[in-house]
């Protein structure tokens, strides 16, 4: 394994996540969370969480890096297969705790689907970015 280019798919992974977040839950969700409020924190409650999320977020962008590397296959292009591996992890993670989010949370129907979609869509990207970078060590 490529334990640089691990960590250079890692973290180049949390950066684009959180952008993409950032356009997906506060630009085009904002709508819906607002519509939700009630079942959410305030933000002068989750300000001084953030460092929280973001140490998290990080962890497991190296976790999803050292998965895929794990899991390397090599056939093909790197960001396809990182897009499936990205929409596989997507599919456990919503099915473990996106689904159960709208499950235990009093939210609308219209904003836990499109959680999902997100949760997809964000994984997916993920993953490409991480296919594009990660590249096993070569023999020389």
């Amino acid at each position: 394994m490529n334990y640089a280019r691990i960590a250079l798919a890692a973290v180049a992974a949390w950066i684009a996540s959180l952008g993409l977040r950032y356009l997906i839950h506060d630009i085009w969700l904002a709508h819906l969370y607002a519509a939700n409020a009630w079942a959410f924190r305030h933000a002068e409650e989750i300000a001084p969480l953030l460092p929280i999320g973001f140490t998290a977020q990080l962890v497991a962008c190296f976790a999803f890096a050292f998965a895929y590397a794990k899991g390397y296959e090599g056939d093909g292009s790197g960001i396809g297969e990182g897009v499936r591996f990205g929409l596989v992890v997507a599919v456990v993670i919503d099915g473990f705790a996106v689904v159960w989010n709208y499950v235990t949370e009093p939210i609308a129907a219209r904003l836990g689907v499109l959680q999902l979609v997100a949760s997809i869509g964000e994984l997916g990207v993920y993953g490409a970015i991480v296919g594009a970078i990660y590249q096993p060590k070569t023999n020389v």
